[in-house]
């Protein structure tokens, strides 16, 4: 028996031959790639370093996906994601349960922050060491809405303590940490990860108070429109694991995420520092034990309904109708 290898070469040469004597063969067309707009925060950050990593580094464009990163706020992307303008957006999860009350077809399908990362925070010198102590303190806040408002209502109720019970300065502009460091408010809403974080780069000694103890708040996940989930689903799938591999790798190498969030922010580069320090802070906000357990992106359930339960039973409620976590979650975007 006579072997016969073939060449790419003697291939080419071959089906050439085939075509000239009329059997034409067919040739593949590359399929066209899933195109996706992917809503991240406010503004661009190192927080956001796995999404920009899994962009340059071809992750997505491998999955047969074409991504677009935008920016806009909470609010914003819920109404966007649940209207199928944007398809997967970064949304917190005390925005996603008023949101879907109020009958707006949106799923939350991975975490992304495991630990919640809105805190109040107070330089060591106004006194405040614990939440007792804010009784009577002027507060800044972004407004009466959003996750550091359900925060600081568990946050103060957990000392007996409600709203009117401190001062509330609004800051619209989220300036709320320069109010404090001039010494024009005793304490802040915040991020765990960011301003506690600089005020420390820079000297200072902040107190940090937050809700971990008190209610298991769920932070910023991926969501989806029940109607884009059923058109791109696998796209939507092969989206998020593309950005769990380089979440892994960012957490192995934070370095790698810095870098990756330069290339995206170039002005980053110049306080670099401080943005290792901030996504070094970011890091230990993705994992926990349930992710240690279950993988990256797991899915709190016990949490979500502890988080249901309270939001629902505040006195100004932003839970138009009951909810339940099965109307909330989906396991449909995590690797299977």
């Amino acid at each position: 028996m006579r072997i016969v290898r073939l060449t790419i070469a003697g291939l080419f040469i071959a089906l050439t031959a085939a075509a000239c004597a009329g059997g034409a063969a067919p040739s593949p067309s590359p399929a066209e790639p899933i195109k996706l707009t992917v809503g991240l925060g406010f503004v661009p950050s190192v927080q956001f370093a796995q999404f920009y990593l899994a962009d340059q580094a071809g992750y997505y464009r491998a999955a047969g996906l074409e991504v677009e990163l935008i920016n806009k706020i909470d609010p914003d992307l819920v109404t966007l994601v649940g209207q199928g303008a944007v398809d997967i957006a970064l949304a917190d999860g005390t925005s996603v349960v008023p949101a879907v009350s109020q009958g707006i077809p949106i799923r939350y399908g991975a975490t992304i922050y495991a630990d919640f990362p809105n805190v109040v925070f107070a330089p060591a010198a106004t006194g405040i060491k614990t939440i007792a102590d804010l009784e009577g303190r002027k507060i800044g806040t972004p407004g009466r809405y959003g996750s550091s408002w359900f925060m600081l209502q568990a946050l103060l109720g957990a000392a007996g303590l409600t709203p009117d019970d401190v001062k509330l300065e609004i800051f619209q502009d989220f300036s709320q940490r320069a109010c404090v460091e001039r010494g024009e408010c005793d304490a802040a809403t915040g991020f765990a990860n960011n301003e506690p974080v600089v005020i420390g780069l820079a000297g200072g000694d902040p107190v940090v108070l937050s809700v971990d103890d008190i209610v298991a708040l769920q932070g910023n996940g991926l969501i989806v429109g029940e109607s884009t989930l059923a058109a791109k689903g696998d796209g939507l799938r092969a989206f998020v694991a593309a950005t769990l591999r380089a979440e892994e790798e960012i957490i192995a190498d934070p370095e790698k995420g810095l870098e990756a969030a330069i290339a995206r922010i170039p002005e980053l580069a110049s306080d670099r520092e401080t943005q290792l320090a901030v996504l070094e802070a970011t890091i230990e906000m993705w994992h926990d034990e349930i992710t240690e357990a279950s993988g990256l992106g797991a899915l709190d359930r016990p949490g979500w309904e502890a988080m249901v339960d309270f939001m629902t039973g505040l006195p100004d409620s932003p839970v138009a109708r009951p909810v339940t976590v099965e109307q909330l979650l989906t396991d449909e975007l995590l690797p299977r």
